[in-house]
């Protein structure tokens, strides 16, 4: 039985899942959150937008087999949400993500909790970059010195007094990410340890440059929820989940 699968999007992994159960003639929908104004879509059907809650997805299950959590690292709400709604409907569930970042020689990194955090840390710096999403900027927003923040839409007040804003989608090389810091004339780089190769590029850059990085935890993830790392151990738990439906 070819098995139906909701596939909580907004990530490259989750762009290739989405590929690979299409071409594999499995029926996927994706799910995007429609935070971007003109997100990179994935192949197959398409939703954009909230659910309305664990109760809106809890009703969103009705017509799905299997579901496959592979938002972002930080959309902690969605994934507690999608914990809450899978064991309230026995839908199995797996979090797909990607595992985070390691330090390695020649990296000053310093790790934070919070955005709250991250803000304390980077509070006396010259000129600061910021690439922890247009979301989440309140936190940096009573720093005095020169602020840099980069995204793809424009980001949400307040921000900053001395903030320059740079609209750019990436992913960026490490030539782009070091000339970008000389330009901005950049002393402290804050993050979220999104995890991966997409957007490490900026840490090479800091490492080279001797700049050093706040990081910002993950959250932690719901009990009792398997986990993948890649793509490739999601595909094989879609194929084995998948294959012997738990409800009608």
């Amino acid at each position: 039985m070819t098995p139906r699968v909701l596939v909580l999007g907004g990530t490259g992994e989750a762009r290739r899942l989405a590929t690979a159960l299409v071409e594999a003639g499995v029926d996927v929908l994706s799910s995007l959150a429609g935070r971007v104004a003109d997100p990179v879509l994935p192949p197959g059907r398409v939703r954009i937008g909230g659910f309305g809650g664990v109760e809106g997805l809890v009703r969103a299950l009705a017509g799905v087999d299997v579901v496959v959590d592979a938002t972002h690292p930080f959309a902690a709400g969605m994934t507690g949400n999608a914990a809450a709604a899978a064991a309230a409907t026995g839908t199995p569930l797996l979090r797909l993500q990607r595992p985070g970042w390691t330090a390695g020689p020649g990296d000053d990194w310093r790790w934070v909790s919070d955005l709250d955090e991250a803000a304390t840390a980077v509070a006396d710096a010259g000129s600061v970059f910021l690439t922890t999403g247009r979301k989440d900027l309140a936190a940096f927003a009573a720093l005095t010195g020169a602020v840099l923040v980069r995204s793809v839409d424009p980001p949400e007040p307040p921000l900053p007094a001395r903030c320059t804003v740079v609209l750019a989608r990436g992913p960026f090389t490490v030539e782009e990410e070091t000339a970008l810091m000389l330009e901005h004339g950049i002393h402290v780089l804050v993050t979220k340890d999104s995890g991966g190769g997409m957007t490490a590029a900026k840490l090479t850059a800091a490492r080279e440059l001797g700049i050093p990085v706040v990081l910002v935890r993950r959250p932690p993830l719901p009990a009792g929820v398997p986990v993948a790392a890649t793509v490739a151990e999601a595909l094989t738990w879609v194929a084995e989940t998948g294959s012997t439906p738990a409800r009608d």
